[in-house]
């Protein structure tokens, strides 16, 4: 079969509330604008942080996942099956490369999506959305370690085979986000909703800030930081949108199965003053 094309726009963080074969995966977009997620992938902290680049063209052989009814599923032929880069979209020109690709199919009303998703002509588990109002980015202190009894769950759905043998575990190498992170903004109806953001750039910038810090605060610094860059930079000086997605039991089970698995932050180009004639 021929190789597909994706540019690669979302690396997933590990969740409990997934398959275990679900915990590491990319998503990104077809040459073709369709939206589409990989799992699994082989994983080590390494490999994903430096071989799956956000924006990069990737080709590799993939099969639908049959073992998920979301339509956006696919899989690797082959765990070892090689990623090859073809290329890389940069930022020139406010992003426009990039929002030739991703911007094809955007929802601003979020019952739509939600609607969509519920509907088996659809099934839709992925989704550009823009928010018409950003009204605040939500910091929330949860639990620390992972849920030891759903871990169970998880780790007995891999040694019954049911999915593909990884390298490495994810929980064993990720740590679990002490605080939940949410935006909470308006629709184009104006309804208001909050969800949580749960995606590898912003555990990965509250890592790397709490690294920085010292002193008895230093979560409280590093959340600072993280604030600073999604509501400061990203919400008020960028064309934000946001990636949905869903996982299997969500999708399943909850009326509302969506989460943000990542951001497009295209920059805004400087507005055009008028002055006066007279």
């Amino acid at each position: 079969m021929p190789l597909t094309k994706v540019l690669i726009t979302v690396k997933s963080y590990p969740t409990v509330s997934s398959h275990y074969d679900e915990q590491v995966s990319i998503a990104g977009f077809r040459e073709d604008g369709v939206f589409i997620r990989i799992y699994p992938i082989p994983f080590s902290k390494k490999t994903y942080e430096e071989q799956y680049q956000l924006y990069d063209w990737v080709e590799l052989d993939l099969v639908r996942n049959t073992r998920d009814f979301r339509l956006e599923s696919f899989r690797p032929v082959t765990m070892d099956a090689p990623v090859k880069k073809m290329g890389h979209l940069g930022t020139e020109e406010h992003w426009q490369e990039r929002k030739a690709i991703v911007l094809k199919n955007v929802y601003r009303d979020f019952s739509t999506v939600i609607m969509e998703a519920k509907h088996e002509a659809f099934y839709t588990s992925l989704a550009v959305f823009k928010p018409a109002r950003i009204l605040d980015f939500v910091v929330e202190e949860t639990e620390r370690e992972w849920n030891s009894d759903r871990l169970k769950i998880l780790q007995e759905e891999m040694y019954r085979g049911q999915v593909f043998e990884q390298p490495e575990d994810p929980f064993t190498l990720m740590e679990k986000l002490p605080y939940k992170f949410s935006f909470r903004f308006t629709d184009s109806r104006n309804e208001e909703i909050t969800l949580p953001v749960e995606d590898w750039e912003l555990a990965s910038l509250y890592w790397k800030s709490l690294k920085k810090q010292r002193g008895a605060d230093k979560e409280q610094k590093a959340i600072h930081e993280v604030r600073k860059k999604y509501l400061q930079e990203y919400a008020r000086n960028t064309d934000l949108y946001f990636f949905l997605g869903t996982t299997q039991n969500a999708h399943a089970g909850s009326r509302q199965p969506f989460t943000i698995v990542g951001l497009f932050h295209p920059t805004m180009p400087p507005a055009v003053i008028q002055g006066s004639l007279f």
